[in-house]
């Protein structure tokens, strides 16, 4: 038995992720992207340590984002101070972890209408 989301349409799912990207909802994109419930894009940041508030404009000006889920690679990591004050600031919750864990708490999330994004870098 396939189980498959009941989402609306339009509703962009993760369905795989590698070291050369992810697939979303039916389109490859190659390196690191931001996903939201209506749209991705492609994110010019390679490392952890360029996760930072400029990295993240898109999301503060998108509006409407409530919890930000960051996948940070194979192993993780942690962000700075001031990018997570920044995000508080913002009223942004926001959870670092691995990038497979942060690409299935999206998928999650999104199937129960909250308003979630993800910055996602690949695995290296």
């Amino acid at each position: 038995m396939e189980l498959q989301p009941i989402l609306p349409e339009g509703r962009q799912i993760i369905e795989r992720y590698g070291a050369a990207g992810f697939r979303v909802s039916g389109i490859f994109y190659k390196g690191s992207i931001l996903v939201f419930a209506d749209r991705t894009q492609s994110w010019p940041v390679e490392a952890a340590a360029g996760v930072s508030l400029e990295s993240l404009a898109p999301v503060f000006a998108h509006g409407g984002v409530e919890m930000l889920v960051v996948g940070l690679g194979r192993k993780g990591g942690i962000l700075g101070q001031a990018l997570r004050l920044g995000l508080k600031e913002a009223g942004i919750a926001f959870e670092p972890m691995e990038t497979g864990a942060a690409c299935r708490t999206y998928n999650i999330l999104l199937g129960e209408d909250r308003p979630v994004a993800a910055a996602l870098l690949p695995f290296a």
